[in-house]
């Protein structure tokens, strides 16, 4: 599966914490991310992460691209509700377009361990259907 991995300033450290308690399951998908929430999964974990730029600088849209064109199957958004985001159009834009495309979104660790551990279990395995339904290369 495609799964993109994003963190407000704020809540860097929890998304690397979270991939480093969930490496073993991460690894076994392809993982893209912003511009510095990925360079620091990657330097806390080792995984492999295909980045994109920094969300205010387009990266978020360049998400938002992927789920528009179905090769977006999970995303990790661990967003700060309590601080004013400069780019908080593309922030709504993204998560809209997860709810317009159903994808799975986790905006919190809560939230995110869930996803994770479904991932793990397999309960997630629909988007593969989905996407073959649509003629989409798996």
């Amino acid at each position: 599966m495609n799964i993109a991995l994003i963190a407000h300033d704020k809540k860097k450290d929890d998304i690397i914490r979270f991939a480093t308690a969930y490496k073993d399951i991460l690894a076994g998908h392809s993982l893209f991310a912003t511009g510095t929430t990925g360079s620091r999964i990657m330097e806390s974990t080792g995984l492999t992460i295909t980045r994109f730029q920094s969300g205010p600088l387009g990266g978020d849209q360049e998400i938002g691209a992927l789920i528009a064109n179905k090769k977006m199957d999970l995303v990790f958004f661990f967003r700060d509700p309590l601080t004013v985001q400069p780019h908080e159009p593309d922030v709504s834009a993204l998560v809209r377009l997860c709810d317009v495309y159903s994808i799975p979104l986790a905006t919190n660790m809560g939230t995110a361990e869930l996803l994770v551990k479904g991932l793990e279990r397999g309960d997630l395995d629909w988007r593969k259907i989905v996407k073959s339904e649509d003629g989409e290369v798996l």
